[in-house]
C-alpha cells in the first residue's frame, strides 16, 4: 500500500527528458523553416539556405547535438558538466548556420538548464550555472563588438531575460521543495514523538496497575502466610491472574507493533483486544481482591463511544484507581462516570491522607493529562478541601455518537 500518491505523468518525466526535447525542437525548427520549406519574406534570422550544405556544418550539427544530448543526461548528476556541454553544444550550432549573434531560441536550452540546476542542487550549483551562462553571452558580445561593431544592436544582453526567468522559476521551485521536506520531516518527527508518547501512555497505564495489585497481595501474602494459609493462597491466586493480565496485554501490545505495515502511514494502532468503559467493574473486582473497595457510580444514559474515548476513560479510571492503591492510604474510593448530552464526565475521589500524587515524579497524571487533551477534553487532579484526593475529566463525545 502506497502512504503517498503517484506524482502526475508529467512530474514522473526526468529534467534531462525536458532538455532534450527543448534542444531537439529549436535545432529542429530554423531547418524546417529555413531549409525544408519554400522561402518566406517574413524570416526574423538570417539563416542561410546553403548553411547546412556543407560536410563541415552537417559535422558541427552533429557534433553540437551529441553534446546537447550528452548535457542533458549529465543535468541531474553534474550541472556544472551538463551546462558547459550544452553551451558548447550552442556555439556550435551557431557556427553551423554561419551566425555572428546566438539566435534566442538555441539559447533557450541553456536557460532551460540554469532553471533546471536551480531548482534540482544547491544554491552555490545554481549560482555557477547562471554566472556560466552570463559569462558566455558576454563573451559573445565582446567577440561581436570587436570583429562586428557594425551589425545592429547585439541581442546578447536581451538573452539574460530568459536566463533570470529560467533562475528565479528554479529558485522558486527549490525554495518550494525545501519547504515540503521542512513539513514533512517536522510531521514525522510529531507522529513518531506522539505515537512514543502513545506507546509510553498505554504500556504504564497497563502495567501499573496491575503491578500495584500484585504488590499489594503479595504483601498480604506474605503477613498471613503462617496464620491465614487459606487468604495468603488466594492473595496468591491473585498475583497469578493480575500477572497473566498484564502479559497478555504486553503481548496483544507487541503484536500490534510487530504487525504494522511499513509502507503505511500509521505507525501503531491500539490493540484489537483494547479494554473500555465495560471493564471498569471487572476493574473494580480486581481491586477490591487487593484490599481497596471501588464503588462505581453510572450516571446517565449508558450508550456506545467511540473507541478511543472508551479506552481513554478506561485507561483514567484506571491509572487514578492505581494512584489510591498506592498512594492514598485508604480502604475506598469512589468512581462516578456520568453521560452528558455531548460529554463524558470522569471523576475517582478518595478520602485517604496520601498528598503526593498532584506534583509527584510519575508518570501517571501526565498521562492522563495527555490523553485528555489529545481528545480536547477538560482534566483536574488535586486534593480535596474535607480531605483525600480528586480526579476528574470531561470528554467531549462527537456527534456520530450520540
Amino acid at each position: 500500500m502506497r502512504a503517498t500518491p503517484r506524482p502526475p505523468l508529467l512530474k514522473r518525466v526526468p529534467p534531462g527528458a525536458w532538455l532534450a526535447v527543448t534542444w531537439l525542437a529549436v535545432t529542429i525548427y530554423p531547418v524546417i523553416v529555413y531549409v525544408a520549406l519554400p522561402p518566406d519574406n517574413s524570416v526574423t534570422y538570417s539563416y542561410p539556405r546553403d548553411g547546412l550544405d556543407s560536410p563541415r556544418a552537417q559535422a558541427l550539427m552533429a557534433l553540437a547535438t551529441l553534446l546537447a544530448l550528452a548535457g542533458s543526461v549529465l543535468v541531474r548528476r553534474r550541472p556544472r558538466t551538463a551546462l558547459i556541454l550544452l553551451i558548447a553544444a550552442t556555439a556550435g550550432t551557431t557556427l553551423a548556420w554561419r551566425q555572428t549573434e546566438i539566435p534566442w531560441p538555441q539559447f533557450l536550452p541553456v536557460a532551460v538548464a540554469v532553471g533546471f540546476i536551480t531548482a534540482l542542487h544547491p544554491r552555490r550549483a545554481s549560482l555557477i550555472a547562471a554566472a556560466l551562462a552570463v559569462g558566455t553571452l558576454a563573451c559573445y558580445l565582446i567577440l561581436r563588438l570587436l570583429l562586428w561593431p557594425a551589425h545592429g544592436y547585439p541581442p546578447e544582453p536581451f538573452l539574460t531575460l530568459p536566463l533570470v526567468i529560467g533562475w528565479l522559476i528554479g529558485n522558486t521551485v527549490h525554495q518550494a521543495r525545501a519547504h515540503a521536506e521542512q513539513l514533512h520531516s517536522r510531521a514525522t518527527t510529531h507522529a513518531i514523538t506522539g505515537e512514543r508518547l502513545r506507546i509510553a501512555r498505554e504500556l504504564h497505564d497497563m502495567v501499573a496497575h496491575s503491578t500495584g495489585i500484585i504488590a499489594l497481595q503479595a504483601g498480604a501474602a506474605r503477613r498471613v502466610i503462617d496464620t491465614q494459609p487459606s487468604r495468603a493462597r488466594d492473595a496468591l491466586g491473585e498475583i497469578e491472574t493480575a500477572s497473566r493480565e498484564v502479559l497478555a496485554g504486553l503481548r496483544r501490545t507487541l503484536g500490534a507493533l510487530r504487525e504494522v505495515d511499513p509502507g503505511d502511514a500509521t505507525v501503531w494502532a491500539e490493540p484489537a483486544a483494547a479494554p473500555g468503559l465495560a471493564d471498569i467493574d471487572q476493574l473494580a473486582a480486581a481491586t477490591a481482591a487487593a484490599g481497596v473497595r471501588v464503588d462505581v457510580r453510572w450516571l446517565g444514559q449508558r450508550r456506545p463511544l467511540p473507541p478511543e474515548i472508551s479506552l481513554s476513560a478506561y485507561r483514567i479510571v484506571q491509572e487514578a484507581v492505581t494512584n489510591v492503591v498506592r498512594h492514598a492510604d485508604t480502604r475506598a474510593c469512589q468512581v462516578t462516570v456520568g453521560w452528558g448530552e455531548d460529554q463524558l464526565s470522569i471523576e475517582v475521589a478518595d478520602a485517604g491522607r496520601g498528598r503526593g500524587t498532584a506534583a509527584g515524579p510519575g508518570y501517571g497524571l501526565l498521562g492522563m493529562r495527555e490523553r485528555v487533551s489529545l481528545l480536547h477534553g477538560e482534566f483536574s487532579a488535586a486534593p480535596r478541601p474535607e480531605g483525600g484526593f480528586r480526579v476528574a475529566a470531561r470528554l467531549p463525545v462527537p456527534a456520530p455518537a450520540r
